[in-house]
Protein backbone atom coordinates (compact mmCIF):
# COMPACT_ATOMS: atom_id res chain seq x y z
CA UNK A 1 0.00 0.00 0.00
CA UNK A 2 1.54 3.91 -0.99
CA UNK A 3 2.29 5.85 1.89
CA UNK A 4 -0.07 8.73 2.52
CA UNK A 5 2.08 11.49 0.98
CA UNK A 6 2.19 9.17 -2.46
CA UNK A 7 -1.58 9.08 -2.37
CA UNK A 8 -1.77 12.48 -1.83
CA UNK A 9 0.28 13.18 -4.70
CA UNK A 10 -1.45 10.94 -6.96
CA UNK A 11 -4.57 12.49 -5.91
CA UNK A 12 -3.72 15.89 -7.03
CA UNK A 13 -1.90 14.32 -10.71
CA UNK A 14 -5.02 13.25 -10.88
CA UNK A 15 -7.11 16.56 -10.68
CA UNK A 16 -4.22 18.01 -12.82
CA UNK A 17 -5.04 15.43 -15.44
CA UNK A 18 -8.57 15.76 -15.07
CA UNK A 19 -8.09 19.86 -15.13
CA UNK A 20 -10.10 20.30 -12.14
CA UNK A 21 -7.66 22.68 -11.25
CA UNK A 22 -7.49 25.72 -13.17
CA UNK A 23 -4.41 26.90 -14.53
CA UNK A 24 -2.87 28.79 -12.17
CA UNK A 25 -5.16 27.82 -9.76
CA UNK A 26 -4.63 27.50 -5.77
CA UNK A 27 -4.16 24.13 -4.58
CA UNK A 28 -6.40 22.71 -1.48
CA UNK A 29 -5.43 24.16 1.96
CA UNK A 30 -2.56 22.04 3.82
CA UNK A 31 -5.19 21.85 6.32
CA UNK A 32 -8.50 20.32 4.47
CA UNK A 33 -5.74 18.02 2.63
CA UNK A 34 -4.69 16.79 5.89
CA UNK A 35 -8.19 16.83 7.09
CA UNK A 36 -9.26 14.26 3.99
CA UNK A 37 -6.19 12.21 4.03
CA UNK A 38 -6.46 11.43 8.13
CA UNK A 39 -2.93 12.83 8.31
CA UNK A 40 -0.05 15.19 9.71
CA UNK A 41 0.12 18.82 8.20
CA UNK A 42 3.83 17.20 7.74
CA UNK A 43 3.22 14.68 5.67
CA UNK A 44 0.63 16.87 3.14
CA UNK A 45 3.66 19.45 2.67
CA UNK A 46 5.56 16.91 2.06
CA UNK A 47 3.53 15.61 -1.25
CA UNK A 48 3.28 19.38 -2.20
CA UNK A 49 7.28 19.67 -1.96
CA UNK A 50 7.49 16.96 -4.01
CA UNK A 51 5.20 17.98 -6.98
CA UNK A 52 6.57 21.27 -6.23
CA UNK A 53 10.15 19.68 -7.16
CA UNK A 54 8.41 18.02 -10.53
CA UNK A 55 7.24 21.97 -11.55
CA UNK A 56 3.72 21.12 -11.23
CA UNK A 57 2.77 23.57 -8.82
CA UNK A 58 4.45 26.48 -6.80
CA UNK A 59 4.29 27.64 -3.39
CA UNK A 60 4.13 31.57 -2.50
CA UNK A 61 5.06 32.12 1.16
CA UNK A 62 2.27 32.32 3.13
CA UNK A 63 -0.12 32.22 0.17
CA UNK A 64 -0.23 28.38 -0.24
CA UNK A 65 0.36 26.38 -3.38
CA UNK A 66 -0.92 27.08 -6.47
CA UNK A 67 -0.38 24.99 -10.31
CA UNK A 68 2.32 25.92 -12.60
CA UNK A 69 0.87 27.29 -15.93
CA UNK A 70 1.43 25.47 -19.11
CA UNK A 71 2.60 28.04 -21.45
CA UNK A 72 1.15 27.84 -24.54
CA UNK A 73 3.43 28.33 -27.85
CA UNK A 74 4.02 31.74 -29.64
CA UNK A 75 3.00 30.35 -33.13
CA UNK A 76 5.94 32.49 -34.54
CA UNK A 77 6.20 31.39 -38.16
CA UNK A 78 9.02 29.24 -39.17
CA UNK A 79 9.27 31.06 -42.23
CA UNK A 80 9.92 34.29 -40.24
CA UNK A 81 13.25 33.97 -38.76
CA UNK A 82 14.71 37.25 -36.70
CA UNK A 83 18.37 36.93 -35.55
CA UNK A 84 18.03 40.93 -34.52
CA UNK A 85 15.12 40.21 -32.00
CA UNK A 86 17.19 40.46 -28.33
CA UNK A 87 14.36 39.40 -26.02
CA UNK A 88 14.16 36.34 -23.71
CA UNK A 89 12.09 33.35 -24.96
CA UNK A 90 8.45 34.55 -24.42
CA UNK A 91 7.90 30.66 -23.97
CA UNK A 92 9.89 31.06 -20.53
CA UNK A 93 8.48 33.76 -18.68
CA UNK A 94 6.49 32.88 -15.98
CA UNK A 95 3.52 34.89 -16.33
CA UNK A 96 0.97 33.22 -13.90
CA UNK A 97 3.26 33.04 -10.91
CA UNK A 98 4.84 36.41 -10.87
CA UNK A 99 0.80 37.59 -11.19
CA UNK A 100 0.44 35.75 -7.99
CA UNK A 101 3.45 37.64 -7.09
CA UNK A 102 2.02 41.20 -8.14
CA UNK A 103 -1.10 40.64 -6.17
CA UNK A 104 0.88 39.70 -3.08
CA UNK A 105 2.63 42.31 -3.63
CA UNK A 106 -0.07 44.94 -3.86
CA UNK A 107 -1.96 43.45 -0.51
CA UNK A 108 1.91 43.75 1.45
CA UNK A 109 2.50 47.08 -0.08
CA UNK A 110 -1.12 49.10 -0.31
CA UNK A 111 0.03 51.96 1.62
CA UNK A 112 2.97 52.69 -0.13
CA UNK A 113 1.35 52.15 -3.61
CA UNK A 114 -0.17 55.48 -2.87
CA UNK A 115 2.68 57.54 -1.92
CA UNK A 116 6.73 58.07 -2.99
CA UNK A 117 9.03 55.32 -2.22
CA UNK A 118 13.16 55.62 -1.06
CA UNK A 119 14.50 56.30 -4.25
CA UNK A 120 17.04 54.00 -3.20
CA UNK A 121 14.56 51.03 -3.46
CA UNK A 122 12.62 48.98 -0.96
CA UNK A 123 15.02 47.67 1.87
CA UNK A 124 13.59 44.39 2.08
CA UNK A 125 14.05 44.16 -1.50
CA UNK A 126 17.69 45.30 -0.97
CA UNK A 127 18.39 42.99 1.62
CA UNK A 128 16.87 40.08 -0.83
CA UNK A 129 19.46 41.28 -3.46
CA UNK A 130 22.18 41.22 -1.36
CA UNK A 131 21.90 37.39 -0.58
CA UNK A 132 21.12 36.93 -4.74
CA UNK A 133 24.42 38.75 -5.22
CA UNK A 134 26.42 37.16 -2.85
CA UNK A 135 25.63 34.16 -4.75
CA UNK A 136 27.48 35.34 -7.42
CA UNK A 137 30.36 36.70 -5.87
CA UNK A 138 29.37 40.07 -5.37
CA UNK A 139 29.41 41.38 -1.90
CA UNK A 140 27.37 44.98 -0.75
CA UNK A 141 25.60 45.96 1.72
CA UNK A 142 21.93 46.72 1.46
CA UNK A 143 23.40 50.46 1.67
CA UNK A 144 25.21 49.94 -1.68
CA UNK A 145 22.84 48.43 -3.20
CA UNK A 146 20.23 51.15 -5.40
CA UNK A 147 17.29 49.75 -7.10
CA UNK A 148 16.47 51.20 -10.76
CA UNK A 149 13.83 51.37 -13.45
CA UNK A 150 15.51 48.68 -15.12
CA UNK A 151 19.45 48.54 -16.13
CA UNK A 152 18.81 50.94 -18.73
CA UNK A 153 18.05 53.89 -15.97
CA UNK A 154 21.60 52.77 -14.65
CA UNK A 155 23.19 53.44 -17.33
CA UNK A 156 21.38 56.60 -18.35
CA UNK A 157 22.15 58.22 -14.97
CA UNK A 158 25.97 56.93 -15.06
CA UNK A 159 26.74 58.25 -18.45
CA UNK A 160 25.15 61.89 -17.22
CA UNK A 161 26.25 62.37 -13.75
CA UNK A 162 29.41 63.94 -12.84
CA UNK A 163 32.48 61.42 -11.35
CA UNK A 164 34.70 62.52 -8.70
CA UNK A 165 37.64 62.04 -11.12
CA UNK A 166 35.94 65.15 -13.23
CA UNK A 167 36.68 63.12 -16.25
CA UNK A 168 34.39 63.45 -19.33
CA UNK A 169 35.40 60.65 -21.72
CA UNK A 170 33.80 57.17 -21.63
CA UNK A 171 35.30 54.41 -22.90
CA UNK A 172 33.83 51.47 -24.47
CA UNK A 173 34.35 48.26 -26.35
CA UNK A 174 33.96 47.85 -30.29
CA UNK A 175 31.74 46.59 -30.87
CA UNK A 176 29.40 46.94 -27.89
CA UNK A 177 25.87 47.33 -26.40
CA UNK A 178 24.56 49.96 -29.11
CA UNK A 179 22.53 51.96 -26.56
CA UNK A 180 25.23 53.08 -24.23
CA UNK A 181 27.02 54.82 -27.48
CA UNK A 182 23.98 56.70 -27.67
CA UNK A 183 24.03 58.17 -24.37
CA UNK A 184 26.77 59.51 -24.12
CA UNK A 185 26.55 60.82 -27.44
CA UNK A 186 23.37 62.94 -26.01
CA UNK A 187 25.47 63.74 -22.88
CA UNK A 188 27.85 65.50 -25.61
CA UNK A 189 30.67 63.20 -23.76
CA UNK A 190 33.49 62.01 -25.53
CA UNK A 191 33.68 59.08 -26.71
CA UNK A 192 35.98 56.75 -27.56
CA UNK A 193 36.76 52.65 -28.50
CA UNK A 194 39.40 50.13 -27.65
CA UNK A 195 38.59 46.58 -30.06
CA UNK A 196 37.17 44.00 -27.92
CA UNK A 197 37.12 40.30 -30.11
CA UNK A 198 37.54 36.44 -29.50
CA UNK A 199 41.30 36.87 -27.81
CA UNK A 200 39.65 39.99 -25.57
CA UNK A 201 40.81 43.34 -24.89
CA UNK A 202 44.49 44.65 -26.08
CA UNK A 203 46.17 45.65 -22.19
CA UNK A 204 48.91 47.29 -23.60
CA UNK A 205 46.39 49.60 -25.64
CA UNK A 206 44.02 50.22 -23.05
CA UNK A 207 46.36 50.91 -20.52
CA UNK A 208 47.79 53.51 -23.00
CA UNK A 209 44.57 55.09 -23.21
CA UNK A 210 43.94 54.76 -19.51
CA UNK A 211 47.37 56.79 -19.30
CA UNK A 212 47.19 59.07 -21.87
CA UNK A 213 43.28 59.84 -22.06
CA UNK A 214 41.16 61.40 -19.37
CA UNK A 215 38.54 58.82 -18.84
CA UNK A 216 36.05 59.11 -17.11
CA UNK A 217 34.94 55.20 -17.01
CA UNK A 218 35.16 52.66 -19.28
CA UNK A 219 31.95 50.63 -20.04
CA UNK A 220 32.90 46.73 -20.60
CA UNK A 221 30.41 43.70 -20.51
CA UNK A 222 33.30 41.15 -19.16
CA UNK A 223 30.57 38.05 -18.99
CA UNK A 224 28.50 36.72 -22.21
CA UNK A 225 29.54 39.87 -24.10
CA UNK A 226 26.47 41.54 -26.35
CA UNK A 227 27.19 41.06 -29.00
CA UNK A 228 30.54 38.77 -29.22
CA UNK A 229 29.00 36.21 -26.72
CA UNK A 230 32.63 36.08 -25.50
CA UNK A 231 33.77 36.36 -21.53
CA UNK A 232 37.06 37.89 -20.18
CA UNK A 233 39.17 35.72 -18.05
CA UNK A 234 39.89 35.99 -14.75
CA UNK A 235 43.29 36.81 -15.42
CA UNK A 236 41.97 39.69 -17.50
CA UNK A 237 39.65 40.92 -15.09
CA UNK A 238 41.60 41.04 -12.64
CA UNK A 239 44.42 43.48 -14.93
CA UNK A 240 41.02 45.51 -15.74
CA UNK A 241 41.00 46.42 -11.95
CA UNK A 242 44.26 46.57 -11.33
CA UNK A 243 44.59 49.21 -14.32
CA UNK A 244 41.34 51.40 -13.30
CA UNK A 245 42.64 51.73 -9.65
CA UNK A 246 46.34 52.62 -10.91
CA UNK A 247 44.90 55.15 -13.50
CA UNK A 248 41.99 56.39 -11.27
CA UNK A 249 39.50 55.15 -13.84
CA UNK A 250 36.02 53.93 -13.15
CA UNK A 251 35.12 50.87 -14.24
CA UNK A 252 30.80 50.25 -15.56
CA UNK A 253 30.68 46.50 -15.44
CA UNK A 254 27.29 45.62 -17.82
CA UNK A 255 26.59 41.88 -15.62
CA UNK A 256 22.91 41.67 -18.02
CA UNK A 257 23.49 37.78 -18.06
CA UNK A 258 24.72 37.21 -14.82
CA UNK A 259 21.69 34.92 -13.77
CA UNK A 260 22.70 32.69 -17.09
CA UNK A 261 25.83 31.80 -16.70
CA UNK A 262 26.69 28.04 -16.07
CA UNK A 263 29.95 28.48 -15.03
CA UNK A 264 30.44 28.84 -11.75
CA UNK A 265 33.62 29.77 -11.45
CA UNK A 266 33.63 32.47 -13.36
CA UNK A 267 33.58 35.72 -10.89
CA UNK A 268 32.34 39.33 -11.62
CA UNK A 269 35.38 42.34 -12.31
CA UNK A 270 33.32 43.76 -9.23
CA UNK A 271 35.04 41.07 -7.21
CA UNK A 272 38.60 41.99 -7.79
CA UNK A 273 37.64 45.66 -6.73
CA UNK A 274 39.10 46.53 -3.26
CA UNK A 275 39.47 50.36 -4.00
CA UNK A 276 35.45 51.30 -5.72
CA UNK A 277 36.08 51.77 -9.22
CA UNK A 278 33.90 49.16 -10.11
CA UNK A 279 30.43 49.84 -10.21
CA UNK A 280 28.17 47.23 -11.05
CA UNK A 281 24.77 47.21 -13.08
CA UNK A 282 22.53 44.15 -12.88
CA UNK A 283 19.94 43.60 -15.12
CA UNK A 284 16.71 41.42 -15.23
CA UNK A 285 15.06 42.06 -18.32
CA UNK A 286 17.26 39.41 -20.22
CA UNK A 287 17.32 36.72 -17.98
CA UNK A 288 13.71 36.98 -16.49
CA UNK A 289 11.02 39.57 -17.51
CA UNK A 290 11.96 43.06 -19.68
CA UNK A 291 8.23 44.36 -19.44
CA UNK A 292 8.76 44.38 -14.94
CA UNK A 293 11.77 47.55 -16.13
CA UNK A 294 13.94 46.87 -12.53
CA UNK A 295 17.40 46.44 -12.55
CA UNK A 296 20.28 47.31 -9.88
CA UNK A 297 23.35 49.22 -9.23
CA UNK A 298 25.94 48.57 -7.00
CA UNK A 299 28.55 51.17 -5.69
CA UNK A 300 30.37 52.73 -2.89
CA UNK A 301 29.05 55.54 -1.28
CA UNK A 302 31.38 58.44 -2.93
CA UNK A 303 29.44 57.99 -6.26
CA UNK A 304 25.60 57.52 -4.50
CA UNK A 305 25.04 61.18 -3.52
CA UNK A 306 25.34 61.98 -6.94
CA UNK A 307 23.69 59.00 -8.55
CA UNK A 308 20.63 60.01 -5.88
CA UNK A 309 20.28 63.38 -7.36
CA UNK A 310 19.84 62.36 -11.20
CA UNK A 311 17.59 59.01 -10.03
CA UNK A 312 15.07 61.98 -8.00
CA UNK A 313 14.87 63.54 -11.00
CA UNK A 314 14.50 60.82 -13.72
CA UNK A 315 11.73 59.09 -11.49
CA UNK A 316 11.64 59.99 -8.06
CA UNK A 317 11.05 56.57 -6.96
CA UNK A 318 10.85 52.62 -8.98
CA UNK A 319 7.90 51.20 -9.34
CA UNK A 320 7.06 49.44 -5.72
CA UNK A 321 4.63 47.41 -6.72
CA UNK A 322 7.37 45.79 -9.64
CA UNK A 323 9.82 45.83 -6.54
CA UNK A 324 7.83 43.80 -4.16
CA UNK A 325 6.65 41.43 -6.81
CA UNK A 326 10.27 40.92 -7.53
CA UNK A 327 11.04 40.34 -4.02
CA UNK A 328 8.36 38.09 -2.88
CA UNK A 329 9.41 35.98 -6.63
CA UNK A 330 12.64 35.76 -5.23
CA UNK A 331 11.98 34.80 -1.88
CA UNK A 332 9.61 32.27 -2.66
CA UNK A 333 12.32 29.89 -4.34
CA UNK A 334 10.88 30.75 -8.28
CA UNK A 335 13.27 32.64 -9.17
CA UNK A 336 15.88 29.92 -8.75
CA UNK A 337 13.44 27.35 -10.16
CA UNK A 338 13.08 29.68 -13.56
CA UNK A 339 16.50 30.39 -13.46
CA UNK A 340 17.29 26.77 -13.44
CA UNK A 341 14.89 25.86 -16.21
CA UNK A 342 15.77 29.27 -18.47
CA UNK A 343 19.31 27.90 -18.24
CA UNK A 344 18.65 24.24 -19.50
CA UNK A 345 16.45 25.73 -22.41
CA UNK A 346 19.10 28.34 -23.64
CA UNK A 347 22.22 25.59 -23.30
CA UNK A 348 19.98 23.60 -25.89
CA UNK A 349 19.37 26.23 -28.23
CA UNK A 350 23.75 26.99 -27.93
CA UNK A 351 23.71 23.32 -28.83
CA UNK A 352 21.50 23.18 -31.29
CA UNK A 353 23.63 26.22 -33.30
CA UNK A 354 26.57 24.51 -32.35
CA UNK A 355 25.63 21.18 -34.08
CA UNK A 356 24.18 22.93 -37.16
CA UNK A 357 27.72 24.95 -37.84
CA UNK A 358 29.52 21.16 -37.31
CA UNK A 359 31.77 21.19 -40.88
CA UNK A 360 31.42 24.65 -41.92
CA UNK A 361 34.24 25.92 -44.44
CA UNK A 362 35.82 28.20 -41.86
CA UNK A 363 37.79 30.71 -44.23
CA UNK A 364 33.76 31.55 -45.60
CA UNK A 365 32.46 31.58 -42.00
CA UNK A 366 33.93 31.62 -38.73
CA UNK A 367 31.35 31.60 -35.25
CA UNK A 368 31.93 31.83 -31.78
CA UNK A 369 29.77 30.39 -29.78
CA UNK A 370 29.70 30.17 -25.66
CA UNK A 371 28.60 27.43 -23.60
CA UNK A 372 25.63 29.83 -22.94
CA UNK A 373 23.60 32.85 -23.69
CA UNK A 374 21.40 35.02 -26.09
CA UNK A 375 24.91 36.18 -28.54
CA UNK A 376 26.67 34.64 -31.30
CA UNK A 377 29.77 36.88 -32.99
CA UNK A 378 29.93 35.28 -36.99
CA UNK A 379 32.97 36.99 -38.57
CA UNK A 380 32.63 36.43 -42.88
CA UNK A 381 35.40 35.71 -45.32
CA UNK A 382 37.32 38.21 -47.14
CA UNK A 383 35.53 37.78 -50.10
CA UNK A 384 32.09 37.94 -48.70
CA UNK A 385 29.65 40.97 -48.87
CA UNK A 386 28.15 41.42 -45.99
CA UNK A 387 25.30 43.93 -47.16
CA UNK A 388 24.89 41.19 -50.07
CA UNK A 389 24.25 38.69 -47.83
CA UNK A 390 21.79 40.43 -45.95
CA UNK A 391 19.78 41.24 -48.85
CA UNK A 392 19.99 37.75 -49.71
CA UNK A 393 18.69 36.54 -47.10
CA UNK A 394 16.43 39.11 -46.62
CA UNK A 395 14.60 37.78 -49.54
CA UNK A 396 14.64 33.97 -47.78
CA UNK A 397 12.83 35.91 -44.50
CA UNK A 398 15.47 35.68 -42.87
CA UNK A 399 16.72 38.74 -41.33
CA UNK A 400 20.28 39.51 -39.34
CA UNK A 401 21.40 42.86 -37.95
CA UNK A 402 23.67 45.88 -39.21
CA UNK A 403 26.72 45.70 -37.50
CA UNK A 404 27.64 49.17 -37.95
CA UNK A 405 24.91 50.24 -34.47
CA UNK A 406 27.96 47.94 -32.12
CA UNK A 407 30.34 50.52 -33.17
CA UNK A 408 31.11 54.27 -33.10
CA UNK A 409 30.88 56.40 -36.04
CA UNK A 410 34.95 56.55 -36.22
CA UNK A 411 36.01 52.93 -35.42
CA UNK A 412 36.25 50.44 -38.56
CA UNK A 413 33.64 47.82 -39.11
CA UNK A 414 34.99 44.59 -39.69
CA UNK A 415 33.32 42.19 -41.64
CA UNK A 416 31.10 40.03 -39.56
CA UNK A 417 27.74 40.56 -37.39
CA UNK A 418 26.58 39.04 -33.98
CA UNK A 419 22.96 37.54 -34.29
CA UNK A 420 21.07 36.98 -31.52
CA UNK A 421 19.13 33.23 -30.88
CA UNK A 422 17.62 33.84 -27.54
CA UNK A 423 13.80 34.28 -28.92
CA UNK A 424 13.78 31.47 -32.01
CA UNK A 425 13.03 28.09 -31.24
CA UNK A 426 15.63 25.45 -32.34
CA UNK A 427 13.73 24.38 -35.51
CA UNK A 428 14.00 28.59 -36.21
CA UNK A 429 17.70 28.01 -35.39
CA UNK A 430 18.30 24.75 -37.37
CA UNK A 431 15.98 26.62 -40.82
CA UNK A 432 17.93 30.11 -40.58
CA UNK A 433 21.41 28.87 -40.06
CA UNK A 434 21.03 26.38 -42.94
CA UNK A 435 19.84 28.94 -45.18
CA UNK A 436 22.83 31.72 -43.86
CA UNK A 437 25.76 29.16 -44.67
CA UNK A 438 23.99 28.39 -47.91
CA UNK A 439 24.03 32.07 -48.99
CA UNK A 440 27.45 32.18 -47.65
CA UNK A 441 28.18 29.20 -49.48
CA UNK A 442 26.67 30.70 -52.68
CA UNK A 443 28.56 34.07 -52.26
CA UNK A 444 31.69 32.36 -51.94
CA UNK A 445 31.92 30.30 -54.80
CA UNK A 446 30.83 33.99 -57.17
CA UNK A 447 33.84 35.20 -56.07
CA UNK A 448 35.96 32.67 -56.49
Amino acid sequence: MKKKYEQIVDYIEDLLARNELRQGGRLPSIRSMAARFACTKTTVIRAYQELEAHHKIYAIPKGGYYRVEQTKATGVPLHSIDFTAIMPDPKLLPYKEFNHCINRAVELYKDELFTYSDAQGLPSLRKTLMAHLADQQVFASAQEICITSGAQQALSILASMAFPNGNRTILVEQPTYSLIQKLAELNGDKLIGIKRDFNGLDFAELERIFRQERIKFFYTIPRLHNPLGTSLSEKDKKRLVQLAEKYDVYIVEDDYLADLDSNRHALPAYYYDVSGKVIYVKSFSKAFMPGIRLGAVVMNEALQSEFFKHKKCADLSTSVLAQGALEIFMNSGMYKKHIARARREYGKKITCLRECVQGVNRSEIDVYIPEIGFFVWIRLGENIDRNKLARRLQERNVVIPASAHNYIRQHAHENSFGICIAKLSEEQIRAGIAILCEEVSRLAERAR
